[in-house]
């Protein structure tokens, strides 16, 4: 029942743009910490930028700067905006909610979006 359908992904030259979309359903999103994930050819996923419930955001240095998370709990959203895009932020970025409680949780991860950047 659970969804996070991503969106935005796709081909850019250097120094462009994207904004990246994560629509979510089936889960508490109001309560849910947000994520984005990234993981190149050869390399392990690593953790790009996060938005908590209490709107704390936190980014990878190789990002500061650039990428900017935000949500909207109206519409169950959170959107990664990557201005000034290199080659190295060439990438899958995967979408992530998780939630952890004493009594209830949960760690749900979208199917993934290309982004690949031109030199």
């Amino acid at each position: 029942q659970v969804q996070l359908v991503e969106s935005g992904g796709g081909w850019v030259q250097a120094g462009g743009s994207l904004r990246l979309s994560c629509a979510a359903s089936g889960i508490i999103f109001s309560n849910s910490s947000m994520g984005w994930y990234r993981q190149a050819p050869g390399k392990q996923r690593e953790l790009v930028a996060t938005s908590t419930s209490d709107g704390s955001t936190g980014y990878v240095d190789s990002v500061k700067g650039r990428f900017t998370i935000s949500r909207d709990n109206a519409k169950n959203t959170v959107y990664l905006q990557m201005n000034s895009l290199k080659p190295e932020d060439t990438a899958v970025y995967y979408c992530n909610a998780r939630l952890i409680t004493r009594f209830f949780g949960y760690n749900y991860w979208g199917q993934g979006t290309q982004v690949t950047v031109s030199s």
